[in-house]
């Protein structure tokens, strides 16, 4: 019997593991692909997780990001270079989240991988959770295995739509120029965007329809590969995946009888500039928080999961949504009129480093694209 089961070893599981063994739980992840695995993903982390650990990330942070260039359609370029932050890292994931799951072994975790899990059923106090490797008894439940969660829809909480998001791994040689430089694009991409981030032998490549549920993947691919072509590169030689993103579009309830849904099985992506594991990692850290408390014997600690998520993230995360949904009436113009300006630039860029906030910017950005024709 274990005091918490957690399926999905991701940024949000591990971060829920790694604090509730600090505390002296039994605890069990499961995952269902074989560690290390490869991940679609930018790779793009915000410094500010570190303040939740008290490890360092630098063995898996292979560049330091402090410049940020946006373009609309691959053209119209803006520079900027950010100002009084720490510079965002820049990771693999395969080597980040399997580091993530190895300082939580070893504060005690046991980890199962290459492990499915086929059924999850609440006897009594007890969850049962039935997977390719047999059943093992739980007494509380942390669903944290990605945006097409089976754990939330063995519950009954999977009913949330997702968009078409998909990755694009070049190898190559990363100038001294680009090595510390991250690449937005606008424009290319109906009701979507594409980024580019450096690592230490060639780029990562991703695309999203953050306000379009119907886009297809093709012209993902499409897109993807000339912009890869754009860094002089050959996008046949690169590995091309196409994944879902569980963006966050409104309040979730996020728990439920002895379970809570953390990462992006919790809808946490960020919908206006995809960023999804600094938000997926606190979740986990609270997850951890809240379940330590229930062990403790606080009768209600759960329900006290949705309103911090809610609190933290996702007042924050339901501005980021309006913004979307101003910025992509009028793309062009609200491109030229917001993100090309310094100050815009600035601040976006603080965003991704996790030294600002939507609902710092949020008033003064509507005060700015309220009054251009075809969004205000």
């Amino acid at each position: 019997m274990f005091d918490c089961i957690i399926v999905g070893a991701g940024p949000a599981g591990s971060s829920a593991s790694y604090h509730l063994a600090k505390q002296g739980h039994s605890v069990l992840v499961l995952d269902k692909a074989t560690f290390p695995r490869t991940k679609s993903c930018g790779g793009g982390v915000s410094p500010a997780i570190a303040q939740w650990f008290d490890f360092d990330f630098a063995p898996v942070v292979q560049n330091h990001v402090s410049q940020v260039k946006y373009t609309f359609k691959m053209s119209d370029p803006a520079e900027v270079q950010l100002k009084g932050v720490t510079p965002m890292w820049m990771v693999q994931r395969e080597q980040f989240d399997n580091f993530l799951i190895e300082q939580a072994t070893g504060k005690g975790v046991e980890f199962k991988s290459g492990v499915k899990v086929t059924g999850a059923t609440l006897q009594g106090d007890t969850w049962q959770i039935e997977t390719s490797a047999g059943t093992f008894a739980g007494k509380y439940l942390i669903a944290a295995d990605g945006a097409n969660s089976t754990i939330a829809k063995l519950l009954g909480m999977g009913d949330t739509a997702t968009v078409a998001a998909a990755s694009l791994q070049v190898p190559g040689e990363v100038s001294d120029r680009r090595k510390n430089m991250a690449f937005f694009d606008f424009g290319s991409l109906k009701n979507g965007f594409m980024w580019c981030f450096p690592k230490a032998d060639g780029y990562s490549f991703s695309a999203a329809y953050v306000r379009n549920p119907k886009g297809k993947p093709d012209e993902l691919k499409k897109q993807l590969y000339k912009y890869a072509e754009l860094f002089d590169l050959d996008p046949n030689q690169g590995e091309y995946r196409e994944h879902p993103l569980n963006l966050w579009d409104k309040e979730r309830v996020l728990y439920g009888d002895r379970f809570l849904l953390a990462g992006e099985a919790a809808g946490i992506v960020d919908p206006l500039i995809g960023e999804g594991i600094r938000p997926a990692m606190y979740t986990g850290v609270k997850a951890a928080e809240i379940v330590n408390s229930a062990l403790a014997g606080e009768a209600n600690a759960l329900a006290g999961y949705t309103e911090a998520i809610n609190q933290e993230w996702g007042d924050n995360l339901s501005k980021a949504d309006f913004l979307a949904g101003l910025f992509y009436k009028a793309p062009k113009i609200a491109y030229k009129l917001g993100v090309k300006r310094p100050v815009a630039g600035q601040l976006m860029g603080k965003i991704l480093c996790g030294e600002s906030s939507y609902s710092q910017i949020a008033e003064k950005a509507i005060q700015k694209l309220k009054f251009i024709p075809g969004i205000g």
